[in-house]
């Protein structure tokens, strides 16, 4: 079994780019479609914990229900706002990889390649033509 993890949304870009990153260091990471099957709360908990952020800074704004329920609300308690990704796992900013080295929100995705236990094998660019990795395997 894969030492690494990724919550990912296969509709987003940027977990793509993450697990194509993943992918491309030799590793076939556990695959999780947190929108199918979200995390229960004690691992939600934890992965914040983990990746040492705010409960607020893992919450995603565009394109979710963030704005209806009031979540920019300042008063609003850490439980109140897991409480909202629970009940709204779309509020949960994407992609949350897992590894040996750590955990990480990987906003943008080649924060992964500060995590990942092998080095990348080849060049590596993103959907929008950004290279990432060059013809050498160094990140550019």
């Amino acid at each position: 079994m894969s030492e690494v993890t990724i919550y990912h949304n296969p509709q987003c870009g940027t977990s793509r780019n993450t697990l194509a990153l993943i992918r491309n260091s030799g590793e076939e990471p556990v695959v999780i479609e947190y929108l199918n099957t979200p995390p229960d709360r004690a691992t939600l908990v934890s992965l914040i914990g983990a990746m040492s952020i705010a409960v607020r800074d893992l919450l995603r704004i565009k394109g979710t229900p963030y704005e209806e329920l009031g979540l920019g609300e300042p008063s609003l308690t850490d439980e109140q706002l897991i409480d909202a990704m629970m009940a709204h796992p779309v509020l949960i900013n994407r992609p949350i990889v897992v590894t040996p080295l750590g955990t990480r929100l990987c906003r943008p995705s080649e924060v992964v390649l500060d995590i990942l236990p092998n080095e990348q094998q080849g060049p590596f660019i993103k959907e929008d033509g950004q290279v990432i990795v060059d013809d050498q395997g160094r990140r550019v």
